[in-house]
């Protein structure tokens, strides 16, 4: 008479291992569509027990490869040994890991991503552990997951700058108008016979406002796209000519250049004079961080064509302390510095994150803690660029006695010196002090020429335009608009549609006298 299993199980209490339940087991190790490993792992060598078909596939072994050479966690198919140390002393304390991430190596060299969930136990009186362990690849997940990161950390930054230019357009535009009005006073004050001690005086002054202007001029970068002068240029060369202004600075801090430019790069189409900037600002910055922490240190700068991207990409890699991850994702913030208070605005790095995405580039930083770099990516020109030959400049006109110019400027010291240098050369000048002023001057007589401010209390010169446009359909073609600063606001899409001439304030007087002739032409 047989005995059932269960029979047997009742009669035991235990169900006996079948080959069925073996065989099963097998094909399901066999099958199973993740990477399964069971082996000897210790600090110096391996041993595999059991790999199935898929971890040979993840890793690139052949079908045919003896199951001793499947040696999934040895030291050398880890990209990084210290990641090795970590994995081995968390299995040996805690027996499990769960969904830990390694930077492993395929067979032909190539880095992936590997989730590894496994459980250990130690061999009695050694050091090697018994793994049992399922490993994914889990590289693309991975990868989409640092995009994702990366665009996240982009549009935080895009708007960032973009709250902060819309405060910059006011704080820029109350800044350029007390500038304009220094700046023109001692133009106009230079142009007299003045003793060496009030002549020195007056250079202090015209510098200082000049320094003032420039750091306007850099909060005005990243608050609004600047017109630029772009041509086809070579990256390479922008980095040697930035590095030959170093030189000197270099060789007395003891900062060792390594030069591995490309050869064959494509040019990209740009404003090399913008581009220099970021290029100088980032090769500062490596040298105060080497200098800060060894007192020395070693530059290099690589450059390479990335085909997938069509971009060329220029890396500036220290040795100096690197970045921290938490200033990682703040490093490019205006104003944020980790420099002492007077070594640095906290500009410097926001003025070229700002250029380069208005280059249609980006700017990256990535660090490990033994030095920096930072990766600059410009898109490669798709057309050669036709130079065209200029003109030699035309002599400006004449100015006909009696022409009139009618000064339209809120801040009275500034407009007297703008009217007082126009009448220095042979204008009739009228002044108005707002829009509303001005629209009564109009109606009272011709002028030839019109100077007007265009952020003004009461009637602003966009209002007084187009208050005047329906009577004097030309008028576009007299009118000079001087403003502090237009960015992304109503004001520089109308200066776009209404094709008048505008000048930047702060501005050289002989450069409103310059398009005040023009005008006349």
């Amino acid at each position: 008479m047989a005995v059932s299993r269960d029979t047997a199980t009742a009669a035991t209490g235990r169900r006996p291992t079948s080959r069925l339940s073996q065989s099963a087991f097998a094909r399901l190790f066999e099958a199973l569509h993740e990477g399964a490993y069971i082996g000897l792992i210790g600090p110096d060598e391996t041993a595999t027990l059991a790999a199935n078909p898929y971890l040979k596939l993840i890793f690139g072994w052949a079908d045919d490869v003896p199951m001793a050479e499947v040696r999934p966690l040895d030291a050398d198919r880890f990209v990084d040994d210290q990641a090795r140390t970590e994995f081995l002393q968390q299995l040996a304390r805690d027996g499990v890991a769960r969904d830990y991430l390694l930077r492993l190596r395929r067979v032909d060299g190539a880095a992936m991503w590997i989730e590894v969930t496994a459980r250990a136990e130690p061999l009695a009186g050694r050091r090697t552990l018994r793994v049992e362990a399922v490993m994914r690849d889990v590289t693309e997940r991975k990868k989409l997951q640092d995009q994702s990161r990366e665009l996240y950390q982009q549009l935080a930054q895009a708007e960032k700058l973009a709250a902060l230019g819309q405060t910059m357009s006011g704080v820029a535009h109350e800044l350029n108008n007390p500038l304009a009005t220094i700046l023109a006073c001692a133009e106009r004050l230079a142009g007299r016979r003045l003793d060496e001690l009030t002549r020195r005086d007056l250079d202090a002054i015209h510098n200082a406002a000049e320094r003032a202007a420039r750091i306007v001029r850099n909060l005005q970068t990243f608050a609004r796209k600047r017109h630029t002068t772009r041509t086809t240029v070579d990256l390479n060369q922008v980095v040697r000519e930035t590095l030959a202004l170093r030189a000197y600075e270099q060789r007395r801090a003891n900062v060792v250049i390594i030069d591995a430019l490309a050869a064959g790069l494509p040019p990209v189409f740009a404003d090399p004079h913008q581009i220099q900037q970021i290029v100088l600002n980032l090769v500062i910055n490596a040298e105060q961080a080497m200098i800060g922490a060894h007192g020395r240190g070693t530059l290099v700068l690589r450059s390479w064509q990335d085909l997938e991207r069509d971009a060329v990409v220029l890396e500036v890699n220290d040795d100096g302390p690197g970045v921290p991850e938490d200033v990682q994702t703040k490093i490019f913030d205006p104003f944020f510095t980790t420099k002492t208070v007077g070594k640095g605005t906290g500009l410097g790095l926001t003025v070229a994150y700002a250029i380069a995405q208005e280059h249609g580039g980006r700017i990256s930083v990535a660090s490990t803690g033994r030095g920096a770099s930072f990766l600059l990516e410009l898109p490669v020109s798709g057309t050669s660029v036709r130079l065209t030959e200029h003109p030699p400049p035309q002599p400006l006109p004449a100015v006909p006695k009696g022409t009139r110019v009618l000064v339209v400027e809120d801040e009275s010291a500034l407009g007297e010196a703008v009217a007082a240098a126009l009448a220095d050369e042979g204008f009739r000048p009228d002044r108005a002090s707002d829009g509303a002023e001005a629209l009564e001057r109009v109606r009272e007589r011709h002028y030839d020429v019109i100077i007007c401010d265009l952020k003004m209390p009461k009637v602003d010169g966009m209002t007084f335009f187009r208050e005047v446009s329906g009577s004097l359909p030309h008028i576009a073609r007299r009118l000079i608009f001087v403003t502090g600063d237009v960015a992304g606001t109503e004001a520089e899409r109308f200066l776009e549609e209404s094709g008048c001439r505008w000048i930047p304030k702060p501005f050289r007087l002989r450069d409103v006298v310059r398009a005040a002739r023009e005008t006349l032409g």
